[in-house]
């Protein structure tokens, strides 16, 4: 390749970087900041002296892999499979990702008609664990959907369970999502997910690092994570276990500073004991999609109260409370009893006393008063509102 002289060549250099140096690389990435994508380009080219920290093997490696390199190819390939690659520092680039520093990508290949960095702006990531159980399935699906229907982007992985869950509830609600692989983004995997992520193509995004035909690994998945932290303004992990790689962006997305949150599940379940390991550190309990938008959201975007159902007796002013609450659970007591226990006089335990029995809450037998059915249906429905 000769000397870069403009844009065309820095994009064609990072593509060919994209074959030579894997995702999340820090030290490929320092060479890039501190040596220029020409220079590293040439050197690996033209055989020249080895960059700086490269031992003789993994030099070597590299010089093989940029010789096997065809950017031209490449771009030509990803543009007739209707995929662009967009550079740091391109319009189209989102700046959250230069969070990463050192491990940024060298690029990103992108497929689909939205802007990448508009989508990103307003996002949010759910991951999780591939063998869910139905009930992360359901979550991940219901969460997705209510983020997408309040305007959010949805971003997750492609992969089985909540991932995949998480890519219908969006898309099924109408809402757009994005889908960031571990391998060429031609390539959709798992291939169980082929039609899915075809569908996220055509009505969303589906990007990823590495060059058309990649095939993914352990390491590719892992390090496909901290993107997904970074591209987001909040990561929320649905099911994992204690192992699971949904942890790894979760925690990625912490030590880049974005918020960290995480839906409980039962006790029992080992495919949830790691996001309650999560929310035990500093993670955030959320249960729907107002929660986490109150989060991740602008100044305003509250969630609604939680309140249980409003009963009867909470239409009661506090001393007509006091009085009900006063009278016992079973048999019948005297007003001047009532009084003592409601802490008020007789005179005015009275008066409470005749407003609840018109309400249909007490009745009299001769000088004492009882709970009606009514009332003590009533107290079994919540606790007290004293």
């Amino acid at each position: 390749m000769s000397a870069a002289t403009g844009p065309e060549d820095e994009l064609l250099g990072r593509i060919l970087l994209t074959r030579v140096v894997e995702p999340g690389d820090e030290r490929g990435g320092r060479w890039v900041r501190e040596l220029g994508v020409d220079a590293v380009v040439r050197r690996l080219r033209e055989r020249g002296e080895p960059l700086p920290g490269a031992s003789g093997r993994r030099w070597a490696a590299l010089l093989a892999r940029a010789e096997r390199a065809e950017p031209r190819r490449d771009l030509a390939v990803a543009r007739e499979a209707g995929v662009r690659f967009v550079c740091p520092g391109a319009a189209e680039w989102p700046g959250q990702l230069d969070d990463l520093g050192d491990a940024r990508p060298l690029g990103l290949w992108v497929r689909g008609r939205a802007d990448l960095r508009m989508w990103a702006l307003r996002s949010v990531a759910v991951v999780g664990a591939r063998a869910c159980t139905e009930y992360g399935a359901y979550m991940a699906a219901t969460l997705a959907a209510g983020l997408a229907e309040r305007g959010w982007i949805v971003v997750s992985g492609g992969a089985y369970g909540v991932d995949g869950a998480a890519h219908r509830g969006a898309l099924g609600s109408g809402g757009a999502t994005v889908a960031v692989l571990a391998c060429g983004v031609d390539r959709p995997y798992p291939r169980g997910h082929a039609g899915l992520i075809g569908r996220i193509g055509e009505q969303g995004l589906v990007v990823g690092e590495l060059p058309p035909g990649e095939h993914p690994t352990p390491s590719r998945f892992i390090l496909r994570n901290r993107v997904i932290a970074a591209l987001t303004r909040g990561t929320v992990v649905v099911e994992a276990a204690h192992r699971s790689g949904s942890l790894v962006t979760a925690r990625a997305a912490r030590r880049l500073g974005r918020h960290t949150m995480g839906i409980p599940g039962p006790a029992t379940s080992g495919l949830s004991a790691g996001v309650h390991e999560l929310l035990r550190q500093d993670a955030v309990l959320v249960t729907d999609a107002d929660e986490v938008v109150e989060l991740v959201g602008d100044m305003g975007e509250l969630a609604p109260e939680r309140r249980g159902p409003v009963l009867p007796r909470d239409l009661l002013d506090p001393a007509g409370r006091h009085v009900l609450a006063a009278l016992p659970a079973r048999g019948s007591a005297r007003p001047d009893e009532i009084a003592l226990a409601a802490q008020t006089t007789p005179d005015d335990a009275i008066a409470r006393l005749y407003e609840l029995r018109a309400l249909g809450y007490v009745e009299r037998h001769g000088d004492s008063w009882k709970l009606t059915r009514q009332a003590m249906m009533s107290l079994r429905e919540g606790p007290d509102t004293r």
